[in-house]
């Protein structure tokens, strides 16, 4: 029955210890809170008829 607590307890910080650390990023230099950058959007890739990835300027060419 030890182990199970000491275990579930330990689980319970690592869980909690990734919450901080993902909060810690949305701060400035000097410790205060400021706004997260939005997240890069991905970039948008392009088959041709063929199913062939190709730039997708070219004549043919489809978003996926």
């Amino acid at each position: 029955m030890r182990k199970i607590a000491i275990c579930l307890a330990s689980t319970m910080m690592l869980v909690g210890s990734t919450n901080v650390a993902s909060a810690a990023a949305c701060r400035d230099a000097k410790g205060k809170f400021i706004k997260c950058p939005e997240k890069a959007a991905k970039p948008v890739k392009c088959k041709d008829a063929k199913g062939k990835f190709a730039k997708c300027g070219t004549a043919g060419a489809k978003p996926i």
